[in-house]
């Protein structure tokens, strides 16, 4: 059904969601800055930082932007909720792409890493000195880590990508823009790189 004459039309809705990562990508998204405000009469944000909403909408979104991997069953469970709610799901980042830096993990044992952690005396020293009662976390709302870190397209069905660590603040605006006017995302070379 297209809107009556006349009526403005419906804004595109956007939703974004932070897993394993530094956050980078959602403060390059901040650096829009006036331009964001440019296209706030053509958008509408749903779950983000900027709304403080922890879930999408249950009739879902446009636009929904991930940064970070995967690294524990918790981030499985997100991704997989949010996936179902956005119909275009844009992998935002290093982290979503590849795993970044949080990926730097696999290969080694969780357990060894865990050990590493928290009960490795040489670690414990660099942290102040010695710790008392050195034990591993046992806490049932910490979720348990993944064997190793995995990209978003490891898990669901990812329909653009936007590289970078992170993505320059052009590169959002150039996917926004597109998606309001339909057209397919074309990003030049410099909007595309890794620093």
């Amino acid at each position: 059904m297209s809107p009556t004459p006349g009526t403005p039309p419906r804004p595109l809705t956007i939703a974004t969601c932070s897993l394993a990562g530094c956050f980078g990508c959602h403060m390059s998204f901040l650096d829009i800055d006036e331009a964001l405000a440019d296209l706030i009469d053509h958008i509408a944000f749903d779950r983000s930082p900027l709304t403080d909403l922890k879930h999408v909408h249950p009739d879902g979104v446009d636009i929904g932007l991930i940064e970070g991997g995967l690294c524990n069953h918790e981030n499985v469970e997100v991704l997989r909720e949010f996936r179902a709610r956005c119909k275009v799901l844009v992998a935002v980042g290093a982290c979503a792409m590849y795993g970044g830096v949080p990926a730097l993990r696999n290969g080694i044992p969780v357990a060894e890493l865990m050990a590493e952690a928290y009960l490795n005396p040489a670690a414990q020293g660099k942290l102040g000195g010695p710790l008392h009662d050195a034990q591993l976390p046992q806490d049932p709302e910490l979720p348990p880590l993944l064997r190793a870190v995995l990209p978003v397209h490891e898990v669901v069905h990812v329909d653009l990508t936007l590289p970078g660590c992170p993505p320059p603040a052009e590169a959002f605006r150039q996917l926004i823009l597109a998606q309001l006017a339909q057209r397919d995302l074309v990003l030049p070379l410099h909007l595309r790189h890794f620093d």
